[in-house]
């Protein structure tokens, strides 16, 4: 029997939060009475810009749209529904976009079961896949806030070309194509030299944030996502926004804001099997970016299941996410997490953001910018204009090029015994692989095999998403992270159409460009490039598995 059930429960307009309450209550400076006392509920659904302090009022008072943009969003249904009769028999929707624009769209479609090909990346071999069939049945989704986000736009000329060589004309490739930007961008003028259909998407709500907005929406219900239900879902729980009790969104804020102010802010994500698929994805992205700055934050770690390595520790709080619990069901998915979080997607989401948003508030922390995110950026657009400079590998071992500090070991079993060893008391090792995530998905299995190496948490993410995501935190927040970064060789390359450089050249300069920013700030960072990429994954498991024996 789950111990969650003898702790406080909130619940509110179908969403349960088991647990909460306590550990705000168990941390040494719980934040809930100080949230209440200084009328943080009622202000927040006001959309009061001040809750953050004076440095953060400007960019708050134009970020807070998504407190109720579920009533907004009602205004595209009538426009979604003409889309979907505009585009009847195109039933593969390829959606181009990172971050905030990609991630939420995802869990929709994956969570209630329709077909979405995400296209967040600039391997080569993967964009190659996401526009290599299908095209007679293809629309395009493009979607970027501001309209000129380096991988979105080159998604778009990459499909463009795809188009036009199966022989359809200008005007017959640009209708294959839906633009999802805010008004003013750049990309809007895109769209109508394309003629291609443009939906304006709100301004007031930042990427993150924009689960409920055009950015999740659009994509999900050309896939033939039932979007309407997704906004009565957020609406339901709406109504207990503003409340000091009976509040579930203010309880999850309050012990993830207090958990980590005592020293907990690691923040295990993980799924209870109950329905809700890659949430721990999304999450991912708001919590970290949000918070991972000025040298503080909440770092979240996506466990793969309840039974994974890493999902406790010392300094991790253990969260388990899923949907509505049948009558006697017990939360957590078979383990005992901090908390559980129970309910539909639409709720999880509103719930989620504004508990990030009360957690910022505790940690005295700006949730809604994000000062690091544009350094690798930068650091990628010089270098594609200059070339990423020849490396030499410290040892080549297999189809494994290694590249570690001059005084590491000649092994590469050792090079990864001595970055686990780098991480610090409370600090982290997050793996960072610029890789196919479908066709070099095994990548992914080396977080659990990581963490149960070692005694610190373990993250992993998929270049160069990952970069619109934890990136912030890699860079702004505590300076107690290691860093394994996987590059690969591609099988072909492939041009960015109308651009001097290809995709696989664009990939290399941001993690090019990645390195760079991590070094100067003298993060340990080991490189693996793989010269063959199903050799050097195969070969690479074969030695952290190695390494968990020699432990």
């Amino acid at each position: 029997m789950s111990e969650l059930l003898d702790r406080p429960v909130q619940t509110a307009g179908g969403l349960t939060v088991h647990g909460a309450v306590a550990v705000d209550e168990s941390a040494a400076a719980p934040a809930l009475p100080k949230l209440i006392s200084d009328r943080v509920a009622r202000r927040l659904a006001d959309r009061d810009p001040t809750l953050w302090g004076p440095q953060a009022e400007g960019e708050a008072r134009i970020r807070l749209g998504w407190v109720d943009t579920f009533r907004r969003s009602r205004e595209l249904l009538p426009r979604l529904a003409q889309l979907r009769q505009e585009l009847t028999g195109l039933d593969h929707v390829v959606l181009a976009g990172m971050g905030g624009s990609s991630l939420a769209p995802e869990v929709i479609a994956r969570t209630l079961g329709r077909p979405l090909t995400v296209l967040d990346t600039t391997d080569p071999q993967q964009v190659r896949a996401a526009l290599g069939d299908r095209l007679e049945r293809t629309v395009v989704v493009v979607a970027s806030k501001s309209g000129s986000t380096v991988e979105t736009e080159s998604h778009r000329r990459a499909a463009l070309q795809a188009f036009l060589d199966a022989g359809l004309s200008p005007a017959e490739a640009g209708s294959r194509f839906v633009i999802v930007t805010d008004p003013g961008s750049a990309m809007s003028e895109t769209a109508a030299e394309m003629g291609a259909h443009l939906i304006l998407a709100d301004p007031e709500v930042g990427g993150r944030f924009s689960a409920l907005t055009a950015f999740g929406l659009v994509p999900t219900a050309l896939a033939g996502v039932d979007v309407a239900e997704l906004l009565d879902q957020a609406e339901a729980l709406s109504d207990s926004l503003a409340r000091d009790t009976g509040n579930p969104a203010l309880a999850l804020g309050a012990a993830l804001g207090s958990a980590a102010a005592g020293g907990r802010d690691k923040l295990a994500l993980i799924s209870d099997g109950t329905g809700i698929e890659g949430f721990g994805d999304w999450a991912e992205q708001l919590v970290a970016e949000s918070t991972g700055k000025h040298g503080r934050g909440i770092l979240p770690v996506v466990v793969e299941s309840p039974g994974a390595p890493g999902a406790t520790g010392e300094d991790v709080l253990t969260v388990t996410y899923g949907g509505a619990l049948g009558p006697g069901a017990v939360p957590g998915g078979g383990i005992s997490p901090d908390i559980a979080v129970n309910g539909p997607l639409g709720a999880q989401f509103l719930a989620w953001e504004y508990a990030t948003a009360v957690a910022g508030v505790v940690l005295g922390i700006d949730p809604f910018d994000q000062p690091n995110v544009t350094e690798s950026k930068e650091n990628t657009k010089r270098l594609l204009a200059s070339g990423v400079a020849a490396e030499t590998p410290s040892f080549t071992d297999g189809a494994v090029q290694v590249y570690a500090p001059a005084d590491a070991p000649q092994e590469l079993t050792e090079v990864l015994r001595l970055l686990l060893d780098s991480a610090a008391p409370r600090g982290y090792l997050a793996v960072m692989a610029y890789l196919d995530r479908f066709g070099d998905a095994d990548a992914a299995g080396l977080r659990p095999l990581l963490a149960a190496a070692t005694s610190r948490p373990v993250t992993f993410g998929w270049g160069p998403r990952f970069l619109h995501s934890t990136g912030q935190y890699h860079k702004g927040g505590p300076a107690n992270g290691s860093f394994l970064q996987i590059t690969g060789t591609p099988a072909a390359d492939l041009p960015v159409p109308g651009q001097s450089y290809s995709f696989g050249e664009l990939q290399a300069a941001q993690a090019a460009g990645d390195r760079q920013a991590l070094t100067e700030r003298d993060r340990p960072l080991v490189r693996l490039h793989l010269t063959d990429r199903a050799a050097g994954l195969a070969q690479l498991r074969e030695a952290v598995e190695a390494l968990l024996s020699g432990r």
